[in-house]
């Protein structure tokens, strides 16, 4: 897997505030997430649950307490962009940018999940529709993108990553993929 980016989350953020998001995706394979639900929540560790045709998810997104340092090397594969948050006027409709709190611009519908462990999922950021991540030359063009010298998350759809607010576990938070 990939690491597509990182970054410290804005102290403000409500249960989250200074800790660390990571997202990492498979170059190989480049799919929508596909919610498995039992008795309305999310399955138990469904951040390892099988994503049809895969026998497991194709991607990983964690969050990391204050304590955890961010990874020390670039990523080999996709080129390397600083990341600069800054403040924004929250629109709950329509926004397609990469936005880190606030409230989620839905494409579609409000998506709402709970978490295995009881607790509703909260949303932490999206990343807009049809957002590239540049690789490096001589990458292997990843499958179902729109040029070999780029790479999606989740087919390019908008994605809104919700996490478990009481951190059951590092890696609860589902991407919802809206298009």
């Amino acid at each position: 897997m990939a690491l597509f980016f990182q970054f410290d989350i804005p102290w403000d953020l409500e249960s989250f505030g200074g800790d660390h998001l990571l997202v990492f995706h498979c170059r190989a394979h480049n799919d929508a997430s596909d919610p498995q639900l039992a008795d309305g929540r999310l399955v138990p560790k469904y951040w390892d649950a099988p994503q049809p045709p895969y026998p497991a998810p194709f991607w990983r997104v964690m969050i990391q307490s204050p304590t955890a340092l961010p990874a020390p090397e670039a990523e080999p594969s996709l080129c390397a962009l600083p990341l600069a948050l800054r403040p924004f006027v929250d629109t709950p409709v329509g926004a397609q940018t990469f936005k880190v709190g606030g409230t989620p611009s839905w494409a579609q519908d409000p998506e709402y999940y709970r978490c295995a462990c009881g607790a509703d999922l909260v949303y932490v950021c999206q990343v807009p529709e049809g957002r590239d991540f540049a690789v490096h030359p001589g990458q292997p063009e990843q499958p179902y993108s729109v040029r070999a010298d780029t790479y999606w998350l989740f087919l390019g759809n908008e994605v809104y990553l919700l996490a478990c607010p009481a951190c059951c576990d590092p890696a609860a938070i589902w991407p919802v993929n809206q298009h």
